[in-house]
């Protein structure tokens, strides 16, 4: 049994999903990985289906599969999988995408800043040593980032990429946290995870990658996104002065 669990969700990942797969597996790390499929009318669960024949055997499952009924939202889908994780024992608990964006090589260096450097999350960084963003356009370039700024700004949370969704928790955050009263559905959600560990008084630390956008199937990112986070951010800033996090 391992201790550490990857969750990637994914919506219409098919030209993906089999080599995400597999460069999990193929860690140093044995990770097991939880799928969280949002009925892609591709065929991506199918492709995971076969996949699980050929990983998982009668004494050992390393690859999971959860298919809800539509798109759900990111931020439920996440939190489906780390409820998954808690009821399941895994002490870590990792977020990717399908995409190859962020590099299934980093996922050792989440882990063990988490797992032997004592902290209790760590996050995938495109902006603690500069801008290590490849393929992606200035405008969204900046966009992002100055996101990011401007969530700092709001919220005095001290991280540099407060969107990531490249990340390791230790379980304890996950148990903290109350998971059944996050409010964002979107890319926000990231934000206010990030926001309440740092509430909570977890340690935290951001560990550099190179974000590389993806060479196969469409962004998910859109208009609305954007919108969630810069409205959500000043409400949930607002919030927690009335909050006390014990």
């Amino acid at each position: 049994m391992s201790n550490a669990l990857v969750i990637i969700p994914t919506y219409n990942e098919k030209e993906n999903i089999v080599a995400i797969i597999r460069a999990v597996m193929e860690q140093p790390k044995d990770f097991h990985l939880l799928i969280i499929d949002d009925n892609s009318p591709d065929g991506t669960a199918n492709l995971i289906k076969e996949q699980q024949k050929l990983l998982n055997s009668h004494a050992l499952t390393k690859l999971h599969l959860i298919e809800r009924a539509g798109k759900l939202g990111l931020g439920t889908a996440y939190i489906e999988g780390f409820k998954f994780a808690l009821k399941n024992g895994y002490d870590y608990v990792l977020e990717m995408d399908a995409d190859f964006s962020h590099d299934p090589r980093d996922l050792n260096r989440l882990y063990l800043a988490c797992a032997e450097n004592g902290f209790d999350l760590a996050v995938g960084s495109r902006y603690s040593s500069g801008v290590n963003v490849v393929n992606w356009p200035m405008k969204r370039v900046l966009l992002s980032y100055f996101a990011s700024r401007y969530v700092r700004l709001i919220t005095g949370v001290p991280i540099h990429d407060t969107t990531a969704g490249f990340v390791c928790y230790r379980r304890t955050v996950l148990e903290k946290i109350p998971l059944e009263k996050i409010k964002f559905v979107g890319y926000a959600f990231q934000i206010e995870m990030k926001f309440l560990a740092w509430k909570y008084g977890f340690r935290i630390t951001e560990v550099p990658i190179i974000f590389t956008d993806r060479t196969l199937g469409q962004s998910k990112m859109s208009v609305g996104i954007f919108k969630e986070g810069f409205m959500g951010v000043l409400q949930m800033a607002v919030r927690s002065w009335f909050k006390k996090y014990k």
